[in-house]
């Protein structure tokens, strides 16, 4: 047997170890390409993502001056607590008013009501006296006409001697008399018919004020109550609650300050309802959809507190169109960036009430593209 058979020359050596090293590269590749295509494809993650939240804004829904403040920036609260108290003197002046002004209009349309009674009761009386009267002018009448017509007999005698001067003037007295009453009766009538049409024009006015109402759906009445229900809202605003549980920050407001309505005066952050706003680039969102599971740590925390998440939406565009100065794409010295959309990731609330977040903070996410979903 040669040495050659024995001993392998340094090139054959150099070829089996090229050879081993490329079939390594091979077999590692193919282990990665697997990996690739059979679940690291199917994970997209990013670490730039930050909490975030809807913050209650506590603004006071009345003008007044500040009386007392029950908080301070990072106390807990809950709903309901009191946060803020406003001196309510002027809404409870503004109160006191509208419940004398109630008063006054349930008090006037229940005069309203009474008059009703009344002017009818004068009409009825007015009526009465008007054929009362009516009937007085007719007998009146007939005396006139029966005086008229013994006056016109007397008169057709007197030449013959027939009747003296005295009957003669007896008669005549007798007709102006007559005539008299008769014309006073006219006065009377016209007086009494004027009344009544003035008691029925009153009635008229005061149907017009209380017609198809009662005493508590009047229009004077239900406005003096709406203003007192306001009264009452104002005087109630004085104290300011939370409206949600969560952190009070941001607190602006001090003892003794004249605030205006609309003023913001605190914040409270709910904590519990955080979630996190991860900004992907624009090439891993294609099986990106709402509904897919998604695993959340902080760098607050590390990976040892993870959190789990559900896609709940995307932003309606890029970070960079809602930026103060949007870019300018259609110049000539255009490049190129990848844009990245902001997608929300809802938080379990009862790991977030284990293991508390601010808003602010760094995220890590990674979402899973083979969970179920829902297509937006």
């Amino acid at each position: 047997m040669s040495e050659n058979t024995i001993h392998e020359t340094p090139n054959t050596k150099r070829k089996k170890l090229l050879i081993g090293f490329t079939l390594i590269v091979i077999i590692i590749g193919v282990l990665v390409s697997l990996y690739w295509f059979m679940y690291a494809s199917h994970f997209v993650s990013t670490d730039n993502a930050y909490t975030a939240v809807e913050t209650a804004q506590i603004t006071p829904a009345i003008d007044g001056t500040i009386r007392e403040i029950l908080v301070t920036d990072t106390q807990s609260v809950k709903a309901g607590d009191i946060l803020v108290k406003i001196d309510p003197i002027d809404t409870k002046s503004q109160l006191d008013q509208a419940k004398a002004n109630l008063d006054s209009a349930i008090r006037r349309v229940q005069g309203y009501i009474a008059n009703d009674g009344n002017l009818q009761a004068q009409i009825t009386a007015k009526e009465a006296d008007a054929k009362r009267v009516l009937a007085q002018l007719q007998a009146s009448q007939a005396d006139k006409d029966k005086a008229a017509i013994d006056l016109k007999r007397r008169e057709a005698l007197i030449g013959s001697g027939s009747v003296s001067q005295d009957e003669l003037t007896l008669i005549q007295n007798a007709y102006t008399t007559a005539k008299s009453n008769f014309e006073a009766l006219q006065a009377t009538s016209l007086e009494i018919g004027a009344n009544l049409k003035a008691a029925q024009y009153a009635k008229k006015i005061n149907d017009a004020l209380i017609q198809g109402t009662t005493e508590e759906s009047h229009p004077e009445v239900l406005a003096a109550r709406a203003k007192l229900d306001q009264a009452e809202i104002d005087f109630n605003r004085t104290i300011i609650k939370s409206p949600i549980d969560g952190i009070v920050s941001k607190r602006y407001v001090q003892l003794g300050q004249r605030v205006q309505q609309g003023m913001n005066l605190l914040s409270v952050v709910p904590i519990t309802k955080i979630h996190v706003d991860a900004n992907f680039k624009e090439v891993q969102l294609p099986k990106v959809n709402v509904g897919q599971k998604a695993i959340v740590y902080s760098d607050l925390y590390g990976k040892h507190v993870i959190y789990h998440g559900i896609v709940e939406g995307f932003s309606g565009g890029t970070g960079a169109a809602f930026s103060a100065i949007p870019a300018q794409n259609a110049t000539g010295n255009w490049i190129k960036v990848v844009q990245r959309i902001p997608v929300r990731i809802q938080l379990d609330e009862d790991e977030l009430k284990e293991h508390p977040l601010r808003v602010g903070l760094s995220m890590n996410v990674e979402i899973d593209t083979t969970t179920n979903s829902r297509k937006e």
